[in-house]
């Protein structure tokens, strides 16, 4: 926020009242799922990053391997999602996306069967 060299006057200005607005993002990047260290076949968390498109994610869903309904994740914090299961999941996971502006993108398999903590998964 601050100019090179002036940013001791920003740290000092106290409370700032500020105005703005949301853009569309066009990252040039495919999105990506970063499956988060310490998961485990009943515990997923997903970093969700390069969402293109017309705002925040408002949810995150997934279908596991042979079913027939997605399941919502939980929203943890920032843009990271997840699921606390009962029993494992089934991989490979299709992930779907919804953003604020209601447009839902789907990426199936994008969490392979032979996923692995702390690894990043990229969209075809």
């Amino acid at each position: 926020m601050a100019k090179k060299g002036e940013e001791e006057k920003v740290r000092k200005a106290g409370i700032i009242d500020m105005q703005f607005r949301r853009v569309k993002c066009k990252y040039g990047e495919k999105v990506t799922f970063h499956v988060e260290k310490g998961c485990n076949p009943n515990y997923l968390a997903l970093l969700v990053k390069y969402v293109d498109g017309d705002g925040d994610i408002v949810a995150v869903d997934i279908k596991e391997k042979g079913g027939d309904a997605y399941e919502p994740l939980k929203h943890s914090w920032g843009a990271i999602w997840r699921e606390d299961s009962d029993k494992p999941l089934k991989f490979p996971v299709t992930v779907q996306i919804t953003t604020e502006g209601g447009t839902k993108s789907v990426y199936n398999d994008v969490i392979p069967e032979d996923w692995k903590p702390d690894t990043a998964y990229t969209a075809k």
